[in-house]
C-alpha cells in the first residue's frame, strides 16, 4: 500500500555509481491533491534553535555577487527552517570593524571636517574607499593619522566612534536597498558586537591550556585539525583580528543564545577556517554532543582576472 511502497515507485543501478529513480504516481498525485485541498504541512521533525549566519556584506565596500549569492542560499535555509518549526537566528555578520576603518575614520576628517554637526552624504562609499586607499597608500602621515585612529577607535574615543557610526549607517542603508528588493529580512549583528567578548573569550582558553605563544603571538592548534596553519587569536602587537572574532562569535551562539545548530553560508574558500573554529569550539568544551556547527559552501566569485571578489 501507499504508506509501505512511499513515495519511490522504481529504482536502478545506472552505469558505474549512478541511480535512476521514478516517483510513484500514484504517491505523487496524492500528495498533490492534499496539498491543494489542506495547504503544504512540514515534515515530522525534532526542532531547535538554529543560527544561520549569511550575507555579511563589509561596510564602505561594494554588496558584490559573492554576498548576493551567500544571502540567497541562506534565507532559502532560513524559510526551509522556519516552516518546519525551528527557532531561526537569521544572522548578518557585517564587517564593521577592524583596521580599515583607520583608514576611513582619517579620510572622513579630511574630507568633511564638521561631520559631527553636519553628516556628510556619502553616496559612494566604494569610491570613497579607494580614494582614502590610495591616500593610505602614498601619504606616510595620513597612514600615521589612520593606525592613531585604529587604536582610538577600539579604545572608545567618542569622535572615531561617532565617525565609524557615520560610515556604517551610510553602508547599512544601501544593504537595506538590496534586502527590501529581495524580500529578504536578516538581522544585523556586525563584527564589532562580538568585540568586548573577545578578551574573556581568550583569557578563558589560555586559562584552560589551549592556547600556545608563538614569536609573541597566540595561536591555537585544535588536536583534532586535518590543517597545519593555527587560529592566531591575538597578534604580536596584542591586537585581535577575524579569528579572535570568529571565536568570539561562536561562543556566543553556542553559550549565550544556546544555539543547537549553527549555519556558516559562505563560500568554499573559507572552510579550512571554519574547520579550524568549529575544532576550537568543541575543543574548548562550548558544544554537545548534538550541537551541529556547519559550513554550507559555494564557489568561489571571481572577477575577470580570476581573482576572487
Amino acid at each position: 500500500n501507499d504508506a509501505e511502497q512511499g513515495p519511490i515507485g522504481k529504482l536502478e543501478v545506472a552505469g558505474a555509481g549512478f541511480l535512476n529513480i521514478w516517483i510513484d504516481k500514484a504517491w505523487y498525485e496524492r500528495r498533490a491533491l492534499d496539498i491543494a485541498l489542506f495547504g503544504p504541512a512540514p515534515p515530522k521533525c525534532a526542532t531547535c534553535t538554529a543560527v544561520v549566519d549569511f550575507s555579511s556584506p563589509n561596510v564602505a565596500k561594494e554588496m558584490h555577487v559573492g554576498h548576493l549569492r551567500s544571502t540567497i542560499i541562506g534565507d532559502t535555509i532560513c524559510r526551509v527552517l522556519e516552516f518546519c518549526g525551528f527557532d531561526v537566528r537569521r544572522v548578518n555578520h557585517v564587517g564593521d570593524w577592524g583596521t580599515q576603518f583607520g583608514m576611513l575614520i582619517a579620510h572622513l576628517k579630511r574630507e568633511h571636517p564638521d561631520f559631527l554637526t553636519n553628516p556628510p552624504p556619502i553616496g559612494d562609499l566604494q569610491q570613497f574607499y579607494k580614494a582614502a586607499k590610495v591616500r593610505f597608500d602614498e601619504d606616510e602621515a595620513f597612514k600615521k593619522e589612520a593606525h592613531q585612529n585604529v587604536v582610538a577607535l577600539q579604545a572608545g574615543d567618542a569622535s572615531c566612534r561617532l565617525a565609524w557610526t557615520v560610515l556604517c549607517d551610510v553602508s547599512r542603508k544601501e544593504f537595506e536597498k538590496v534586502y527590501k528588493r529581495l524580500n529578504i529580512e536578516v538581522d544585523e549583528v556586525g563584527e564589532s558586537f562580538y568585540n568586548p567578548y573577545i578578551p574573556a573569550v581568550v583569557d578563558t582558553l589560555d586559562k584552560f591550556g589551549h592556547i600556545q605563544e608563538d614569536k609573541g603571538a597566540k595561536i591555537i592548534f585544535p588536536p583534532q585539525s586535518k590543517h597545519p596553519m593555527p587560529l592566531i587569536v591575538v597578534k604580536s602587537d596584542g591586537g585581535f583580528n577575524y579569528d579572535s572574532t570568529d571565536l568570539a562569535a561562536v561562543w556566543y551562539r553556542l553559550c549565550e543564545l544556546k544555539a543547537d545548530w549553527v549555519i556558516y553560508v559562505v563560500d568554499a574558500g573559507q572552510g579550512p577556517h571554519f574547520d579550524l573554529i568549529f575544532d576550537a569550539a568543541r575543543n574548548a568544551g562550548w558544544t554537545r554532543p548534538t550541537t551541529r556547527l556547519q559550513h554550507v559552501q559555494f564557489g568561489l566569485v571571481c572577477g575577470e582576472d580570476g581573482k576572487r571578489f
